[in-house]
């Protein structure tokens, strides 16, 4: 499961304890995940990224937002204009609450043989995030008792109306001057907000920011999209010590978790030259726990209506999605790579065979397009300096295995300490391995040689059980990916028989 930190449109407003919309929410969809928190939007990425997850293979995901702006404290408005414009605005809507998000609908009624006697009814009905609240049937623009203006002012609770007529108009047929349809209340901009890298690192305790997942146990993977939105100067370069900051918390909160891994996004605009000098020498991670991927992708620009309008957007949120089809298909501990990344256009940049040479063995995964094979990921290795952890699925598989042991065995505590509890948990551990061997998680001809479990007196003392433990040794022979493949062709000297 990816969690993902960042900019959204707006904060779901169905939890009065968290109204900015801190907290980490799971969804399940990109149709839950823009009613909880809006669309796309200018200055947002998180929505792009949950996006390219989803279409990618993502099925769950937290969302933990950074307030980057507030709101102006307004009333939302509208002018609903004429069916013939030359009328000018039929009607001035306000909402009560100030930045609400109301949507009213105009339907015209039957009015079957209406005559001179006043305009034809119209019914006014009121949306706030997609739900009805209020319906008004049965209204008019002329001055009797159920004028729109008298009507509604005087009831609703969400909205204030004017009649915005023209002085002269002819009011004898509501359907002449109404245009059916709906229309939503427009707010005033949101007031921006600097973000700096300690907003992103956040708090545990608030249950904010990148720390504040620490109460979401099922994640596995992190992902920072709107660290370039935060960390781009006024004069559009990239404040790289914010970068190396933030992204310096995500790793550490990782490591300090053990069971998730940071997707880390390389800056933008570097050459494959600049990226191994920044990796290498300004960012210097040394982690098994990130893994780090060049260069950003290029998709279609979800914002504008213009059909020929592409951006370049951060690999992370696609990526992860890429990881988590991987994990459904094959499992944790095939290596994410070599497999094509849904709804991306182009690279940043392409890289050659040469490049790929100098950023792979520093743990730069690159992404390449392979013309009819389509744009690949063509990477898998962490940030480690220890070969042991050098690529992602076998950090991945070691924390995979090591929490669904931590659960299994829960019904362990406070049963009593001996031999027949030791056995029991030798037996449960032993057959949970044994199906990753058999389904080619683990390296071995036989199981003796992919794993073993050992629960006995040597690893429970009198000392150990007296302290109220239990101690469980587990080894295992991951199945590293095959990085190189290596082809020896010789050629053969006949000889005369």
């Amino acid at each position: 499961m990816t969690a993902f930190v960042g900019f959204t449109e707006r904060a779901p407003d169905d939890d009065p304890n968290d109204p900015q919309g801190v907290a980490p929410r799971l969804v399940t969809s990109w149709l839950q995940f823009e009613s909880l928190y809006g669309g796309f939007a200018p200055g947002c990425m998180l929505p792009i990224s949950v996006y390219g997850y989803f279409a990618n293979g993502g099925v769950y995901a937290y969302i933990c937002r950074i307030p980057h702006s507030s709101p102006a404290g307004k009333p939302a408005k509208a002018e609903l204009p004429a069916a013939d414009r030359a009328l000018g605005n039929v009607l001035s809507i306000e909402s009560v609450e100030p930045d609400a998000d109301i949507t009213v609908e105009i339907s015209t009624d039957d009015v079957g043989d209406k005559e001179e006697d006043g305009p034809a009814p119209f019914t006014l009905t009121v949306f706030q995030r997609g739900e009805e609240v209020e319906s008004w049937p049965n209204l008019e623009l002329g001055t009797g008792d159920r004028n729109a203006k008298t009507v509604i002012n005087g009831h609703s609770t969400k909205i204030k109306v004017d009649v915005g007529v023209k002085k002269g108009t002819d009011l004898k047929s509501q359907l002449e001057l109404m245009k059916p349809g709906r229309y939503a209340l427009e707010k005033t901009a949101p007031v921006p907000v600097p973000v700096n890298g300690r907003k992103f690192a956040g708090s545990e305790s608030a249950r904010a920011g990148i720390n504040g997942l620490a109460v979401a146990d099922d994640v596995t993977i992190v992902v920072v999209p709107d660290l370039v939105t935060a960390a781009t100067k006024d004069d559009g370069s990239i404040d790289l010590n914010m970068w190396k900051a933030v992204q310096t918390s995500l790793i550490s909160h990782c490591e300090q978790n053990g069971n998730r891994m940071a997707l880390l996004d390389s800056p933008p605009n570097m050459n494959p030259q600049q990226i191994k000098e920044w990796r290498s020498e300004v960012a210097m991670y040394d982690s098994p726990y990130a893994a780090l991927y060049y260069p950003w992708v290029k998709i279609e620009n979800p914002i504008t209506t213009d059909a020929n309008a592409e951006i370049l957007v951060p690999p992370s949120g696609h990526l992860a999605g890429l990881w988590a089809r991987t994990d459904e298909t094959r499992g944790v501990w095939k290596a994410p790579a070599n497999d094509t990344l849904r709804g991306v256009l182009d690279v940043e940049r392409p890289i050659s065979q040469g490049e790929q040479g100098l950023l792979n063995p520093v743990g730069i995964n690159c992404i390449r397009p392979f013309g009819t094979r389509g744009i690949r990921v063509w990477g898998a290795r962490t940030l480690s300096s220890n070969t042991d952890w050098r690529y992602i699925p076998v950090r991945r598989l070691f924390n995979m295995i090591e929490a669904t042991i931590l659960e299994g065995t829960q019904y362990v505590v406070f049963e009593p300490n001996e031999f027949e509890l030791w056995s029991g948990v030798s037996r449960t551990v032993e057959g949970f391995l044994r199906g990753l061997w058999m389904v080619g998680a683990l390296f071995g001809q036989s199981s003796d040689q992919a794993f073993y479990v050992k629960c006995d007196e040597e690893t429970n003392p009198p000392e150990v059980v007296d302290a109220g433990m239990m101690v469980v040794e587990v080894g295992i022979a991951p199945v590293k990916p095959a990085e190189f493949v290596v082809f020896r062709v010789s050629q053969k000297k006949q000889t005369a028989a």
